[in-house]
């Protein structure tokens, strides 16, 4: 590999944030592979040259299936170690929440991979359980129902449990328990022998998550019981006779969680509620850790909003050591943990491409060179020797000596001192200065927050061919950070400076934050545009809600 491609690698970082599925190759094409073996590989330029001919131009939303089966294989050899390594006498399994990405592709990929660990779904509305009833799931595998549920949603999950799925109805209303409860009378009353859903609850922790969605636990959560409200759903199912029915406790305290010390104490009050739950004699089977398991965008490894300080490895080995030292320490026997932890597992498996139309430049270059005369205004002048004088010893004081001069030029013209022209002429020259300060800061160790500011004002905006609010609609709405990347030309150093444009006519179709390993860039690195050649970038990791 070339010292330049190395370089590109770097400044894109494609090894932090790819989870070793993505690399270049010696064309500088960006490439997909798959984790177990680096020799299999999808080169992404080759891919989009052949749509192209096929007549699909970009934008394109390419999907690698085998991404999504290597999260699942990694998810599952991590649990898999920590059982053994702690001697933990529950299992794992996972349920895929279905609004993490509803296309159908996807749910089949993750069931015929997830199939042979009994890996099931997660449903939170009607539609999404009339699609997760006609999918083929494993016999031992779980159909989890969260959500606000009414009477018609319950009679649903029941006919699913008739027709051979394990489902379970979580419930966080008590409405919810008297509707199932009801129906379970019903349906035994015909037939003593019927297959009934399982019943859960979920408990709203003291616990909070971390990051965006800090606010979905904590005690003012949307959904989930209070204690006294579980204490209240055991008391109604014993004296209806139903306790057999209550086999999980479920929790959730939010997604992309990027603290694991947040993790863990929601662990250990989460277990110890099952335990003391067990305690009371209900045969709950399994514990339901939620989802909130977070994909590093940005590649950092820390507790940032975009990234995670854990890897799957430490999330098991502490979910698993958790769980098992309170139900040792209750002498409970170890529960199934249950995972919804769809953003992991499919992130990575999708990526948008598209191709950059046009440059919209801060400053216009191969305009006629200009012509300074004795009788243009002073200001204009003084412009003009500031250009002409500026160096790497006195870049500082010129460029503020050329912010007020800007300052001045825009004051008479307003006062209809200076003419369309001088204005015009002190804008280029202002704009050449800021580029010339620009160069001679970046040069420097430690460079200004100034002139990173004035980077970001001098930079190109790219005109990429797609919309902000229908292609990437979480950065629009969530600032939801997403690595972007070109698919070619990473075998040359980039050059340009750039935000990104959509074409839409709406001026919030940009993209101005970038992921870096330390902070978030308000520019990317790009490729100087060549006339007449397309250039492609991919929106990486967009596998996952949007």
């Amino acid at each position: 590999m070339s010292a330049v491609i190395e370089q590109t690698i770097e400044t894109y970082g494609i090894e932090n944030w790819g989870a070793g599925y993505f690399g270049v190759n010696r064309k500088g094409n960006l490439i997909v592979r798959a984790a177990e073996n680096d020799t299999l590989s999808a080169d992404v330029k080759e891919i989009i040259d052949d749509l192209k001919t096929r007549g699909v131009n970009t934008p394109v939303l390419l999907r690698f299936p085998q991404l999504l089966a290597g999260q699942i294989r990694k998810l599952q050899k991590s649990f898999k170690n920590s059982i053994k390594e702690f001697d933990y006498g529950g299992g794992h399994m996972c349920v895929y929440p279905m609004k993490v990405n509803q296309n159908r592709a996807v749910i089949e990929e993750y069931l015929r991979e997830g199939r042979r660990y009994n890996f099931g779904l997660e449903a939170g509305s009607k539609a999404e359980l009339y699609a997760a009833l006609a999918m083929e799931q494993s016999d031992e595998s779980l159909l989890v129902l969260n959500g606000f549920k009414d009477r018609e949603f319950i009679r649903l999950a029941f006919a699913g449990a008739q027709a051979g799925k394990n489902v379970v109805i979580v419930i966080e209303k008590l409405s919810e328990l008297e509707h199932t409860i009801k129906i379970a009378d019903e349906m035994t009353f015909e037939n003593p022998e019927t297959k009934l859903p399982m019943i859960g609850v979920r408990v709203k922790l003291y616990s909070k998550g971390s990051g965006k969605w800090e606010k979905s636990g904590g005690e003012a959560a949307k959904f989930g019981l209070t204690t006294t409200e579980i204490l209240e759903v055991i008391r109604r199912l014993n004296e209806a006779g139903r306790t057999e029915m209550l086999k999980l406790l479920h929790f959730h305290i939010g997604s992309q969680l990027t603290d694991i010390k947040r993790i863990k104490s929601a662990m250990r009050e989460a277990a110890r509620t099952y335990a003391k739950i067990r305690q009371l004699n209900i045969p709950v089977d399994f514990l339901d850790v939620g989802g909130g398991m977070a994909v590093d965008y940005d590649g950092s490894r820390t507790s940032f909003e975009s990234s995670a300080n854990y890897n799957a490895q430490e999330f098991a080995n502490d979910v698993i050591y958790v769980i098992k030292t309170v139900c040792d320490d209750e002498d409970v026997p170890h529960p199934t943990i249950i995972q919804e932890s769809g953003r992991y597992l499919s992130a990575y498996h999708a990526i948008l491409v598209t191709n950059i139309q046009d440059e919209i430049e801060t400053v216009v270059e191969d305009l006629t060179p200009l012509t300074i005369t004795a009788d243009d205004p002073p200001v204009v002048r003084e412009l003009h020797d500031l250009r002409s004088n500026i160096t790497g010893k006195n870049y500082r004081e010129y460029y503020h000596d050329a912010l007020e001069n800007r300052e001045e030029l825009f004051t008479m013209f307003n006062l209809g001192l200076i003419s369309l022209e001088a204005r015009g002429k002190g804008e280029v020259l202002f704009w050449d200065i800021c580029e010339r300060a620009d160069e001679f800061a970046q040069q420097k160790k430690y460079v200004a927050e100034e002139f990173n500011d004035l980077r970001q004002l001098l930079c190109a905006k790219y005109l990429a061919n797609f919309s902000v609010f229908r292609s990437m609609p979480d950065n629009w709405a969530l600032e939801q950070l997403f690595p972007i990347v070109p698919i070619h030309r990473l075998n040359k150093k980039p050059t340009e400076y750039a935000t990104l444009c959509d074409i839409t006519c709406d001026s919030d179709g940009i993209v101005d934050k970038f992921v870096d390993l330390h902070d978030v860039k308000p520019v990317l690195e790009l490729h100087k545009l060549i006339k007449d050649e397309p250039y492609y970038l991919a929106m990486m990791l967009v596998g996952a809600y949007q």
